[in-house]
């Protein structure tokens, strides 16, 4: 089993022949005939036997890329070979000129494309595009009568026309349809929004007049890049900060974002230095982002976190700078000095003057008039006398706003 899984793929060997010059390279079965590029040979096909030209000798490919049945080349073309095709070349030109007569003689809404004759002249073939079906009865007949063989006529599409006719598309390379493409893929505008390209018809838009057969080539690797981009108007996470991402460069795996802090202000990141907090356009119903949510921007700060004991880390903590924070700071302080001692006692009294009016606003006039009698008393007898003045200034100047509710 292993050594059937071992061999290498098969090989067959084939010549390469072009029907007419421009047109799409078929493979054929050498048959045991040496060809070079160049020589007429007579193939068999499956409207008979034809004449073509060897676009490439003889060479081997691989079996999965033919086309089975391949065909046989019967033989070398000798002279006669070739005069027989001058004259089917001549038949043909005269044929297209004669058929052309006919439509519009007889009025048909049908655009003839092209006319070719079998190798043998045992019939002539005439292709022609119609946006609807047309009733050819009488064509046939006024076409059978003048050339006396055989008469076919088939409607084609646009697309089949480009392959037949051939020509150069907007790249400046022969169609592809009449190159190597074996079968027309499906294309869609989704495949041109995807690729963000213009939405012009006549810039996406073929000589058929049908999208390009290009846009297929392309489709998956689009598909596969925005699978690891976000999505237009994102929010997301960058070094700088968060921000909301304006444009996709889906090429070059870049975005654009607009950020939270300077909304005139974009910047450019790659996808791999941001984080994605919201993919695509937020919604009546998507729950709101959290405002310390930001994995890269705040990962820096995070990271100083890690010291060693005992060590105060001012990180994203956000203090709320009350007389309450203050006094708490002031005594956790260390007391090395006399004045440094004062400062818990001041700032104590900072407190209850900031809580005093919650407890005490129903009696806040009874004391109104008694510091200036009791102010000489503690000048007299007490060992305190130069703080309670200070103390009296103090309430002075507490009291203040509840003067005039004593005068009402």
């Amino acid at each position: 089993m292993s050594d059937h899984n071992n061999q290498t793929p098969s090989v067959v060997e084939v010549v390469d022949i072009q029907f007419r010059p421009g047109q799409k390279v078929y493979y054929f079965d050498p048959n045991g005939i040496t060809c070079k590029p160049g020589d007429p040979v007579i193939i068999d096909t499956a409207r008979g036997p034809e004449y073509g030209i060897c676009a490439a000798g003889n060479h081997s490919i691989s079996q999965k890329d033919v086309v089975a049945p391949l065909r046989p080349v019967l033989r070398l073309a000798n002279v006669q070979d070739q005069k027989v095709a001058a004259e089917n070349q001549e038949k043909e030109r005269k044929a297209y000129q004669v058929c052309l007569q006919q439509i519009d003689a007889l009025g048909l809404d049908m655009q003839l494309v092209s006319a070719e004759c079998a190798f043998d002249g045992s019939k002539i073939l005439f292709f022609f595009t119609a946006d609807e079906r047309v009733d050819f009865r009488e064509l046939v007949k006024n076409l059978a009568s003048t050339f006396h063989t055989r008469i076919e006529l088939r409607q084609i599409g646009v697309r089949d026309k480009a392959r037949m006719v051939g020509g150069l598309g907007i790249c400046g390379r022969p169609f592809c349809c009449a190159s190597f493409l074996d079968d027309f893929q499906p294309v869609s505008i989704k495949m041109a929004k995807t690729q963000n390209l213009s939405l012009n018809p006549t810039k996406i838009s073929g000589t058929c007049g049908r999208l390009m057969c290009c846009l297929k080539y392309e489709q998956d690797a689009y598909e596969d890049l925005i699978r690891s981009s976000p999505k237009l108007e994102s929010f997301v996470d960058t070094p700088d900060g968060r921000g909301t991402v304006v444009e996709i460069d889906l090429l070059r795996q870049r975005v654009k974002v607009k950020l939270e802090g300077a909304l005139e202000t974009t910047e450019v990141y790659a996808n791999s230095d941001i984080a994605i907090l919201r993919n695509g356009k937020a919604k009546k119903n998507d729950p709101p982002i959290p405002a310390d949510l930001a994995p890269i921007s705040g990962s820096g700060k995070r990271a100083k976190k890690g010291q060693a004991d005992g060590e105060l880390v001012l990180d994203s903590i956000k203090f709320r700078y009350s007389e309450e924070t203050i006094a708490e700071e002031q005594v956790l302080a260390p007391k090395d000095t006399g004045e440094e001692t004062k400062a818990p006692s001041k700032n104590r009294s900072r407190r209850r003057r900031h809580h005093k009016p919650k407890a005490a606003n129903a009696q806040p006039a009874q004391p109104a008039e008694k510091p200036a009698q009791a102010a000489p008393k503690a000048a007299e007898g007490s060992s305190d006398a130069p703080k309670k003045p200070g103390k009296s200034r103090h309430r002075r100047r507490h009291k203040k706003p509840a003067g005039p509710k004593t005068e009402a």
